[in-house]
């Protein structure tokens, strides 16, 4: 056998592929096979109000992606349009299939809203899935990027393959949630700090003194003006919970995800 033969069968030889087209171009599609399980977004608090329009948008995002999968809105608080009464009206899918998959629309791990999708879940009278947080995941990256740049607090084109701040020179990541939730955080403010080109420091939303902290230490660094990236969808938590946190870094907060 010649030292060609062996390489040849060492190592497979190289084919071109035509490269898909549409927005997910990798060899992973987001789309969903036709009669997958219902998925079923579940949201902090009533599914009314502004927490049901972001849940709203997130689902028709879901449905247009995916024709003909539903995407079904239900309410963590309980009640007619609640998870668990949600679950009981569901019908039992393909043997050995879950029925719905649950996604809790939180960004990274709460304890308190994990453990009421977890009992929702455990007492459906059908198989049914809870999935994970959102993040960490460069998307979320991304969505950041794009509600600082529509802050003004950063800039949305690139420029050899980065983005350059303008108004802010540093961003402290603001998660709701223990440290857990932090430390999930931290990922994706890694990558948020290789699409903007700057020091990016996280801390948790409920911590003010932690808030106070990375921004001094961001300053510390030579950065002169802060900005707050909040880590989370919006329904988590309350308006002046972001006002309070942009405050405590002495900077300007970007938006919330919302529905992105």
């Amino acid at each position: 056998m010649t030292p060609e033969s062996q390489a040849s069968e060492a190592l497979p030889s190289r084919r071109s592929r035509a490269l898909r087209g549409g927005r997910h171009r990798g060899d992973e599609s987001f789309l969903l096979p036709p009669g997958s399980p219902a998925l079923i977004l579940a949201v902090p608090g009533p599914a009314s109000g502004q927490a049901g329009a972001v849940a709203g948008e997130l689902a028709r995002a879901v449905e247009l992606e995916n024709t003909g999968q539903p995407a079904l809105v239900a309410s963590l608080g309980g009640g007619p349009d609640g998870l668990a009464a949600l679950l009981s009206q569901l019908a039992p899918s393909r043997p050995d299939e879950p029925a719905a998959v649950v996604v809790p629309l939180v960004t990274g791990p709460d304890p308190a809203i994990m453990s009421v999708v977890a009992a929702a879940v455990a007492t459906a009278p059908v198989p049914v899935v809870a999935a994970d947080p959102l993040g960490p995941h460069p998307l979320i990256a991304e969505a950041l990027h794009d509600r600082l740049a529509e802050s003004g607090l950063a800039r949305a084109d690139r420029i050899r393959m980065m983005t350059m701040v303008t108004e802010a020179g540093g961003v402290v990541v603001a998660p709701p949630g223990d440290p857990a939730a932090v430390r999930q955080a931290e990922i994706t403010s890694v990558l948020l700090a290789s699409r903007l080109a700057c020091p990016v420091f996280t801390a948790s939303l409920d911590d003010e003194a932690g808030l106070r902290a990375a921004a001094e230490r961001l300053r510390a660094s030579g950065v002169r003006t802060v900005a707050l990236a909040p880590h989370l969808i919006g329904p988590e938590v309350s308006p002046d919970r972001i006002g309070r946190a942009a405050a405590a870094v002495g900077g300007t907060a970007a938006a919330p995800l919302g529905g992105h």
